[in-house]
């Protein structure tokens, strides 16, 4: 939902992964806040530790993208990644001009760990682990400034009334002061 005051949709598109085995893509709009132009971005890559090979070609689709938005643009990813941080390693890390806004922000404790078998009972893993799978990544723009990533937390952490948790994942909640 947009809040048409104050956010304009400029478009929209959704680029597909072409070899998924489980019907993922990446979805894009492109909007303006209060003059400030944004492109933001989610996905779903490819999920278990037996699609990592698809799952580092959709990240370097996403980061492509990321990188291929005008310099004019302040853009921002965010979604369920599945990452392990050796496949972005392998990928040879994060390009210079975009940033793991976890890292960024120092990487609070609090909320690194968005899959935790421990705390989250939705799944009755027979397993117990706790993992960074879900990440926001930033690139500013050019100019730079007029986005800042200010803060993170963790939600969905309290039961619904069916006694359920709303996933089994972990949501990321990031705060940004906006420059005007």
């Amino acid at each position: 939902m947009l809040k048409n005051s104050r956010v304009k949709l400029v478009k929209q598109e959704i680029v597909p992964f072409p070899t998924t085995s489980m019907m993922r893509n990446l979805l894009v709009v492109h909007v303006n806040v209060s003059g400030n132009e944004l492109c933001l971005m989610t996905s779903h890559l490819e999920s278990t530790k037996d699609h990592s090979k698809e799952r580092m070609k959709q990240l370097q689709i996403v980061l492509n993208k990321m990188q291929k938005e005008s310099e004019s643009t302040t853009v921002i990813f965010g979604g369920d990644t599945n990452l392990r941080d050796s496949e972005v390693s392998k990928l040879g890390g994060l390009p210079n001009n975009i940033m793991d806004i976890w890292e960024f922000l120092g990487k609070p404790k609090h909320c690194r760990y968005t899959w935790d078998t421990n705390s989250n009972t939705n799944l009755d893993a027979a397993y117990k682990c706790k993992l960074r799978f879900d990440r926001i990544y930033f690139r500013p723009a050019a100019e730079g400034g007029h986005i800042i990533p200010r803060s993170m937390d963790l939600i969905g952490l309290e039961k619904l009334d069916c006694g359920k948790f709303p996933s089994d994942h972990w949501g990321l909640l990031c705060h940004f002061d906006v420059i005007l």
